[in-house]
């Protein structure tokens, strides 16, 4: 068991921004066209094609990400963006949150850097990424406390012996572990789509990123997009991982945040200027942390079946009212696996819980997990189609915020059902001036 200090070594500092080359502009191209005819339509023309061109710039920074990715160059962004603060829109705040689950991984390999840039390009409202620590204490973007299933290490000859037997939530776990890897030796792995179903062309293009890399993502959008962090595994990792000052992964995570001023209760000043959610399936390092940050805390419920890994409490123990007057305090919202809300049989859902009506009555959100789109993920009920899907947990169910692993899917229904405070400003503006018209 390594004890260090937590600082970031030179090998492993991260290089000078990477910068995509800026694309023609209309007054290069005319100067390269000097000469030429100056023609009316020839200019309409141009005009067509600089449409044209400022649709596929983002194909064009993606393609350039994935050479230098792929040519071992770690994916880095600048913090904070380019792009005053007081100049961004705003976070919208008045329909449920579009989280993007792990980044837009329906499409890109999950917790990746373009996962997380397509979710944002999409309509993100939120990006959510799962926090741990490797072996010298850096804190980084992994759901599972293995790399099996997302990455190549199972073909790092280099890293054979590393796979190795942890107990992990009273189970016993074989696999390549995070904690057992140096951020300088987590970089030369590339990551994987999880499913074999989904998109495979990214395959080893994209390295793990930092939690900071992953702030800086959000950071450098052209709008303000949240982030929605969780404590991961904290039990396990704190047990593998010790910092040479005493302190553990919540501490890391809360500082990490400050300092990229995220700081606020939900809803302030503060908080919508870098808004972010805390979760985690921990409760105790939700109430831990709420002596250090008073950013708004989520606290995830996980299957029937599982207990707590900190408190080893059962679901109904956890969602029990007493438990929620005790909780409540503590966090503002829960975040369920949504076939605890609404029960499925035979693929089939059954009558709903009173998970969300008990939530609501103590003025706690609901952000159920996971919407998927592939049909191996939908219930009978929604006929295949993901927006009926939608419509049923928003309008019906009345859920304050999604994790999706398809945001672009989420935004557009959202669009397409409840329109943006501008568009709603503009109508009744359309029917005042039809009204004195007539």
């Amino acid at each position: 068991m390594q004890i260090f200090s937590g600082e970031q070594t030179n090998e492993c500092k991260s290089p000078a921004p990477y910068k995509p080359a800026r694309p023609i502009t209309k007054k290069k191209k005319e100067k390269e066209n000097k000469g030429a005819p100056k023609v009316a339509a020839e200019q309409v023309k141009m005009k067509r094609n600089m449409a044209l061109i400022s649709c596929v710039i983002f194909s064009v920074m993606l393609t350039s990400t994935v050479v230098r990715v792929s040519a071992g160059r770690p994916l880095t962004y600048p913090l904070p963006s380019s792009v005053p603060e007081g100049e961004k829109q705003p976070l919208q705040t008045f329909r449920a949150y579009n989280v993007a689950h792990r980044g837009s991984n329906g499409e890109f390999p999950e917790e990746t850097a373009p996962a997380y840039m397509r979710a944002i390009e999409e309509g993100a409202d939120f990006i959510e990424s799962d926090i741990q620590a490797t072996k010298d204490g850096i804190l980084v973007c992994n759901h599972d406390v293995t790399l099996d299933d997302t990455t190549d290490v199972a073909e790092r000859k280099e890293f054979a012996d590393r796979r190795t037997t942890y107990e992990v939530q009273w189970v016993n776990t074989t696999g390549w572990f995070v904690v057992d890897f140096t951020l300088e030796e987590l970089k030369t792995l590339r990551a994987k789509q999880r499913y074999d179903f989904r998109d495979q062309q990214y395959n080893g293009k994209f390295p793990p990123i930092t939690f900071e890399e992953f702030i800086s993502v959000a950071l450098d959008a052209k709008r303000t997009v949240g982030i929605y962090p969780e404590i991961k595994n904290p039990v396990f990792v704190n047990k593998h991982v010790k910092w040479s000052d005493g302190k553990k992964l919540e501490d890391r995570f809360v500082e990490t945040l400050q300092k990229y001023g995220y700081m606020g209760s939900y809803l302030s000043e503060d908080w919508l200027k870098r808004p972010a959610f805390i979760q985690s399936f921990a409760p105790s390092s939700l109430v831990y942390i709420s002596n250090l940050t008073d950013l708004p805390k989520v606290f995830l419920i996980d299957d029937v079946t599982i207990r707590t890994e900190d408190t080893n409490q059962t679901y109904n123990e956890i969602t029990s009212d007493s438990y929620f007057n005790y909780i409540k305090d503590y966090v503002m919202g829960i975040g369920p696996w949504k076939d605890t809300v609404v029960p499925p049989a035979d693929n089939y859902l059954q009558r709903a819980t009173d998970l969300i009506a008990k939530a609501h009555a103590l003025g706690l959100q609901v952000h159920p997990y996971t919407f998927r789109n592939e049909n191996s993920f939908l219930h009978f009920d929604f006929h295949q189609d993901p927006y009926i899907e939608y419509d049923y947990w928003i309008n019906k169910m009345g859920v304050d915020g999604l994790f999706t692993d398809f945001t672009g899917s989420l935004h557009r229904y959202q669009e397409w059902t409840s329109p943006s405070e501008k568009q709603i400003l503009q109508k009744i503006a359309s029917m005042v001036s039809s009204f004195k018209r007539g």
